[in-house]
């Protein structure tokens, strides 16, 4: 459905009416993750450590499009809330252009760095390396798809149209849930086939994203005045992102010299707990529109009464995941991996990932209010601070001190717990929460 702006009624109904679709959307990505790492890791510890590492760099596809979609969603939504959507569908034509050509890029740049990459990652197994550069020079083909949806993803979140992302969005991950365990097993083509069904779905979700934005009937061409202050914008979330990457990457080359059965484990708790963050994101991404069309319309009061009742909202959200993983400890890593080994493993991550979950729901609530409210400048410092003073010195101390995957997943919990303090002390003061249509 299409959801008309009200800006100054931001009821519990509201919000539910932009989250459960950009639920539905956010967790067939991490659904299908799920199917491929399941159906990879059957065929052994060594291809689903390959995977993890392919896996883990084709990530920063997702996140610089989590980046173009954030910003394009914050900028959007306020000039929906101003009453001028073509304004907003055209920031959606800038986001994609960058997209297109950011997608590209990856694309090229990975048929020359997987191999030195991954050997790098793989912390001196060649097998593992190998398997990991070949998944990725295949599943990076799909790299301009993946930011195209995702731009895509972020204007329709700013004009607050949740049905056709669902529907491209679930499609295309339908193709490709199907495609994987066919290629994978009765074509034979094991960790290959996995990779094609990545590409495939990924290049489905980019084109049906751009014919969107062609049926809109708006001018097509790019606009550099609008794509400069879009890349401002995306710098900061670029930055932030980028610690992010460096955080996650640095925990599976630390995962990796624990031991294969290591990597393999943080693979199987990482997919999950990304698979919980994109859910809880949903809470984030009605936050995003919301505050976006509240203080376009000029309304600074009912951004702060959004902002308190979504941060309750992710913090309840929070709660039902942790009870739900705990519940699932002793099934979960089995039906990723028959390894014994692998499993174990997962379970020595299972306390730390249970545990986070109450306070994730809040923190990822609050991203979505600054994003949607454009105080990217706060949250890239932030996260900075988190990332590098506190989340990589604790998984290499973790290293230095052979304290195995649990040190890892303390540091990834004392991460969360650092966002959480900051980002509540930034909402209760007005700081950002800065009127207009732009900011």
């Amino acid at each position: 459905m299409e959801v008309t702006a009200e800006p100054g009624a931001v009821s519990a109904r509201r919000i539910a009416a932009l989250a459960l679709p950009a639920l539905l959307v956010l967790a067939a990505e991490p659904i299908y993750v799920l199917v491929d790492t399941a159906v990879v890791g059957h065929l052994g510890r060594t291809q689903l450590a390959g995977l993890a590492l392919g896996g883990g760099i084709l990530s920063i596809a997702a996140w610089l499009g989590t980046v173009l979609a954030y910003g394009t969603t914050g900028r959007a939504a306020r000039r929906f809330g101003a009453g001028d959507r073509a304004a907003a569908v055209h920031e959606g034509v800038q986001a994609s252009w960058l997209a297109l050509t950011v997608g590209v890029a990856m694309a090229a740049l990975a048929q020359l760095g997987a191999a030195p990459l991954t050997r790098i990652l793989a912390g001196g197994d060649g097998e593992v390396a190998r398997g990991a550069a070949e998944w990725l020079r295949i599943a990076a083909l799909g790299a301009p798809g993946i930011l195209l949806a995702m731009a895509g993803n972020g204007w329709m979140r700013g004009v607050q149209d949740t049905r056709r992302p669902v529907y491209y969005v679930i499609g295309s991950n339908v193709l490709s849930a199907v495609l994987c365990p066919l290629l994978v097993y009765p074509a034979g083509l094991g960790l290959v086939g996995s990779a094609i069904a990545n590409v495939a779905a990924q290049t489905l979700g980019g084109v049906l994203f751009a014919r969107a934005l062609v049926v809109e009937r708006v001018a097509l061409a790019p606009d550099p005045a609008m794509l400069r202050r879009q890349l401002v914008v995306s710098r900061d979330l670029l930055v932030r992102g980028a610690a992010f990457q460096a955080c996650f990457l640095s925990a599976a080359a630390v995962a990796a010299r624990f031991s294969t059965a290591a990597l393999g484990a943080h693979q199987i708790a990482l997919q999950l707990w990304m698979f919980c963050a994109l859910a809880l994101d949903a809470v984030a991404i009605a936050a995003q529109s919301l505050v976006g069309a509240t203080l376009g319309a000029g309304d600074t009061t009912a951004a702060h009464r959004a902002a308190a009742r979504i941060a309750r909202i992710g913090g309840v959200c929070g709660v039902a995941f942790g009870v739900a993983i705990a519940a699932g400890a002793l099934v979960l890593p089995g039906l990723f991996s028959p390894d014994p080994q692998v499993r174990a493993q997962a379970l020595v991550a299972w306390p730390w990932f249970v545990a986070m979950q109450p306070l994730a729901g809040v923190v990822f609530a609050l991203d979505g209010v600054l994003i949607g409210a454009g105080d990217v400048r706060y949250m890239r410092n932030l996260t900075l601070v988190a990332a590098l003073g506190f989340f990589l010195p604790a998984i290499w101390l973790a290293y230095a001190l052979n304290l195995g995957l649990g040190g890892v997943w303390a540091g990834l919990t004392v991460f969360i717990v650092v966002r959480l303090v900051a980002l509540l002390l930034r909402v209760r003061g007005t700081q950002w929460s800065v009127a207009g249509a732009v900011r």
